[in-house]
């Protein structure tokens, strides 16, 4: 059975401008989107295909987005959480990095470490690709879901059979988005999603 599962980051708002570590909703519990966010997330919104099934990272910023894509019935999956921080979770790089350079340093350049109390890299990677190929394989048609770019990157790992070290290495913008068509343990990469939702964004 072939599925089409496709991955939309979340819109900007304070936690992403600000870089902080597990930092799904807003810094002092307003709108986790801010006034750009939302512009941009209404007006991706007509881009989006339909899709017989429709999930969310559970995290106040990829509800929020969902809402603002016209997609406010999306389900919460917890397999799709963003990799957890441990003690870092709320706080900025910049402020981890002032107190603990030599453990962000290891949390950078090595997939298996959790320095913070938390989840590894690998560990996200493991947890997205076995959502992957159980939950979203047995669905097939269409598979819409906004994600925690965090979550995006750790299923284009999968996806690839990329080293986990590549995790690091891409990039997931604001509203961008990525397909991924296949099944369990075969998958593949189409990308040609991130611009019509950026230029519908900007």
């Amino acid at each position: 059975m072939t599925v089409r599962v496709i991955f939309v980051a979340p819109a900007i708002g304070p936690a992403l401008r600000q870089a902080r570590f597990g930092g799904e909703g807003s810094v002092d519990g307003s709108d986790p989107l801010d006034a750009a966010g939302v512009r941009a997330a209404r007006a991706a919104a007509p881009g989006l295909p339909a899709a017989a099934h429709r999930y969310v990272s559970p995290t106040d910023r990829c509800r929020r987005t969902a809402e603002e894509l016209a997609v406010p019935d999306a389900v919460d999956e917890p397999a799709l959480h963003g990799c957890a921080t441990g003690r870092w979770s709320g706080r900025t790089l910049d402020e981890v990095m002032a107190e603990e350079p030599q453990a962000v340093l290891e949390w950078l350049a090595d997939p298996a470490a959790a320095p913070h109390g938390g989840e590894s890299v690998r560990q996200l990677c493991a947890r997205v690709g076995s959502w992957l190929d159980g939950t979203a394989a047995a669905l097939g048609g269409r598979v819409l879901v906004v994600a925690e770019p965090d979550v995006v990157r750790a299923a284009a790992v999968h996806a690839l059979g990329a080293p986990d070290g590549a995790f690091r290495r891409i990039d997931v913008p604001p509203l961008s988005g990525v397909e991924l068509t296949g099944r369990a343990d075969r998958w593949n990469l189409r990308l040609g999603l991130v611009r019509p939702l950026t230029d519908r964004a900007g």
